[in-house]
């Protein structure tokens, strides 16, 4: 079985960059409620290790499952989709 496994791809928000190689992504999904039929925002924070990659808060960035780095750290930055326009403080 020389087939390469499907990794889950995720895209989110750059939330936090104070860690060493880690930085905190949330990822929003609109859902629609059962017995409003209103569209609600529901958002999970992942844990990402960014390897290489250069990002700040704000960023828009996809990421990939991948192998336990950490206790709750399983997800790795594969790209940078659109850099923040905010500026710094």
């Amino acid at each position: 079985m020389n087939e390469k496994r499907r990794r889950q791809v995720l895209e989110g928000e750059v939330v936090s960059t104070s860690m060493d190689k880690t930085v905190v992504v949330r990822v929003t999904r609109r859902i629609r409620h059962p017995l409003y039929k209103k569209f609600v925002k529901k958002y999970n924070k992942y844990l990402v290790h960014i390897g290489s990659f250069e990002t700040k808060i704000g960023d828009q960035v996809k990421i990939v499952s991948t192998r336990p780095i950490s206790k709750r750290k399983c997800w790795q930055v594969s790209e940078v989709v659109r850099e923040s326009t905010k500026l710094e403080r």
